[in-house]
């Protein structure tokens, strides 16, 4: 007696099973390869202005590499706090500080800029890693005047970067909410602020 032929080989399952493993290991290395991350924050106080220098490591994901490539600009949200070291999450901080730098490309020129909003006009580079790069490098920024920090307490600078959908051209926001490639954002990094 001959069974029915169904097309399937045996281990088929088992094929099946390896390669949606494998799909799921990659799109999680694709979420993880994907982010923004601070890597150094460095203070010291200039003319009683307490200043930073900060390195950001920025890994867009394919998706919004390809927007940049097609002529959408990047927007990136920093938001900087400094607060005491042992204060509750509740408490006010003792400053806080919004910026918002853009990143976009030239076709015409074949160039990338990087600028600060409001405004267009920036510093232009060749190629995109060399425009990220940039983009990551923050020196000399005012945080907190000296005179607003209380003597013998400790002060934390509180960082985050953020990419901004809301930045994002209308059509594609939608998609920018729905997918995680777009949910690009470093943790809330903590460094204390030092003289």
């Amino acid at each position: 007696m001959r069974l029915p032929v169904t097309g399937r080989r045996p281990g088929h399952r088992r094929g099946r099973t390896w390669w949606l493993a494998l799909l799921a290991l990659v799109l999680t290395w694709h979420a993880l390869a994907a982010d923004f991350r601070v890597t150094q924050v460095e203070t010291r106080l200039v003319d009683g202005t307490y200043t930073l220098d900060a390195l950001i490591d920025y890994r867009f994901s394919p998706e919004a590499l390809e927007a940049l490539a097609n002529g959408v600009p990047l927007t990136i949200l920093m938001q900087f706090q400094v607060r005491q070291a042992d204060a509750w999450i509740w408490d006010s901080s003792v400053t806080e500080l919004e910026l918002r730098y853009a990143i976009r490309h030239k076709p015409l020129s074949e160039t990338y800029e990087v600028y600060r909003l409001p405004g267009t006009a920036g510093r232009t580079f060749v190629t995109r890693e060399a425009a990220i790069a940039a983009l990551g490098e923050i020196k000399g920024l005012e945080l907190v005047d000296q005179n607003r920090l209380e003597p013998g307490k400790a002060y934390e600078v509180h960082l985050k970067v953020s990419l901004e959908i809301e930045a994002l051209p209308l059509p594609l926001r939608p998609t920018a909410y729905l997918s995680g490639a777009w949910k690009l954002a470093s943790a809330w990094t903590k460094w204390p602020l030092k003289p």
